[in-house]
């Protein structure tokens, strides 16, 4: 509170309590007069009584008075004789009387004009206090109107609201301490690489035999031929230009060893993987081969593997003889044919499942299309766990309640895991299909799914972060490459980035070795010439 508020305050409160001893003033003179008149008006009337009383004792007209008791009416009668001095007080007694009673009217009077004197001074008053507080009031009016109006010019030259300034404050400190902690966090690091490279190399190169398992390659690289030696060096390009773009834009890395006529991919999303091959495989066979021309051919690739997802589920539920499925639910089949678990692709799985169940439900008498259908649906939500919270059985069984499957399919989604209580045949059934596909010998490889898991939760860690365009788990989970926005991250929040993202990962995952964060930060300018 200011002084101006503070003085506007105090004058209300003064007006007020004047206001309030005036108004108990006038009352307390009011009832004082209100009593003087009422003493005065019985005091007259009192001499007025007793001066009446008096006269109508004395006779009247002449009139004899009447004789007394054992007198002669017409006898003389002997009045007795009174003193003088008696009967001239007796005839002087009512005008001393009214003398007094005009003293005490005069005195009233002058004490009823020095009331009305008193009372006029006081509405005088009161009617100054009333002034001064309504003038009080309109300055503190005005007071808070200029208040307002300097805050609002203050807010209007300035672009912004008091609230959103210190907003733009705090996150401006917050932004500044960011920076320091990063500048500081370099200059350790600077400082560390110096006496560490050589640990840190032996590091990586232990993390890298301990993970080259012949398993895992074989499930995450796939082998691009080439017409020649000669195209290897087409694919890196000039100082690496291709090479680097190609890798950022489809997510997979190129591996370009001695192989002969051959480069291989690794990524362990099949349907990055895939995706980057088909890119790769067109780019060789057109033989132009840049930056611009490989982004092109990527999103044509990305359109043909839809189509192949597409072709798949269509084949998937002929086989399983379904025509009236949900188009709903079709891309999101198709999308199971590059997807696995623990090693087996899942849409195999789903047909698998789906025949194993037809034929127990053929022997148990049950309802051979419901439960083929069921565990043909059963894991359906593999395809956008990574889109929606929740396990893939509960996220499954929503999807399909969405694109109005029957109440019983969608609850022997939910319950093959036993994450709900399964409650009919059918459920029974499909945990009973799943478990039979899942656990035949060579269907499943656990270890490659507990690989494929670490990869996809170092990509979720380092896109929960804010300006993170695309995130890349590269080089068999050894590195994490994540592309920021220009125009929201600066150089010193992608090192803060990088920080924050190791940290995670450290506290989060188990790995052998090390994992390499890198934060590319890339500003493109295009024109046209025409």
């Amino acid at each position: 509170m200011d002084e101006t508020q503070f003085l506007v305050i105090a004058a209300v409160v003064l007006g007020a309590a004047i206001l309030v001893l005036a108004i108990g003033v006038v009352i307390t003179l009011r009832v004082q007069q209100r009593s003087v008149h009422q003493a005065a008006r019985r005091a007259v009337e009192e001499e007025r009584s007793r001066s009446a009383l008096q006269f109508d004792l004395r006779p009247k007209g002449g009139r004899k008075p009447r004789p007394a008791a054992g007198e002669e009416p017409n006898a003389p009668r002997q009045q007795p004789r009174k003193p003088r001095a008696a009967a001239k007080a007796k005839g002087r007694q009512p005008e001393v009387d009214t003398a007094e009673l005009r003293e005490r009217e005069t005195a009233v009077l002058r004490q009823e004009s020095t009331l009305s004197g008193e009372r006029d001074q006081l509405a005088a008053e009161r009617t100054r206090l009333d002034q001064l507080a309504h003038d009080l009031a309109h300055r503190a009016t005005t007071l808070a109107a200029s208040e307002e109006a300097h805050r609002e010019q203050l807010s209007r030259l300035a672009g912004t609201t008091p609230a959103q300034a210190r907003a733009e404050l705090r996150a401006q400190v917050e932004r500044e301490e960011r920076l320091h902690s990063a500048q500081l966090a370099r200059e350790i690091e600077a400082e560390a690489r110096q006496t560490g490279e050589s640990r840190a190399r032996e590091i990586i190169v232990g993390a890298i035999q301990r993970l080259a398992a012949d398993q895992t390659a074989e499930s995450v690289i796939v082998t691009v031929p080439l017409p020649g030696d000669e195209m290897k060096g087409r694919i890196i390009g000039r100082e690496g230009r291709n090479i680097r773009a190609f890798e950022q834009v489809t997510g997979v890395n190129v591996m370009i060893d001695d192989t002969p006529e051959s480069v291989l991919l690794s990524c362990f999303d099949p349907v990055r993987r895939e995706t980057a091959r088909l890119t790769l495989t067109e780019l060789v066979a057109d033989g132009r081969i840049h930056p611009a021309r490989i982004e092109e051919v990527h999103a044509r690739s990305q359109r043909r593997i839809e189509e192949l997802c597409q072709r798949a589920a269509e084949d998937a539920l002929l086989e399983m003889g379904i025509t009236d499925l949900d188009p709903g639910l079709i891309p999101y089949i198709g999308a199971l044919k590059y997807r696995t678990s623990y090693g087996q692709n899942v849409l195999g799985h789903l047909v698998e499942c789906g025949h194993i169940a037809a034929m127990m439900a053929a022997e148990l008498g049950l309802d051979v299309a419901v439960c083929r259908r069921a565990a043909f649906l059963h894991d359906i939500g593999k395809a956008l766990t990574h889109e929606a919270e929740g396990s893939h059985a509960a996220v499954g069984a929503d999807l399909a309640r969405r694109h109005g499957e029957h109440p019983d399919i969608v609850h022997a989604i939910a319950a093959h895991h036993n994450e709900i209580e399964p409650k009919t045949v059918e459920a029974v059934l499909v945990q009973a299909a799943d478990a039979i596909s899942g656990s035949r010998p060579g269907a499943r490889r656990e270890s490659l799914e507990i690989y494929v898991k670490r990869l996809q939760r170092l990509e979720e860690i380092a896109r929960s972060h804010a300006g993170v365009d695309k995130v890349f788990a590269m080089q068999a989970g050894r590195e994490v490459r994540v592309m920021v926005a220009p125009d929201q991250v600066s150089d010193a929040e992608s090192q803060a980035i990088a920080r924050e993202i190791a940290k995670e990962v450290e506290g989060e995952l188990t790995y052998p070795g090390s994992i390499k964060v890198t934060v590319v930060r890339e500003s493109r300018a295009v024109a046209l010439a025409r």
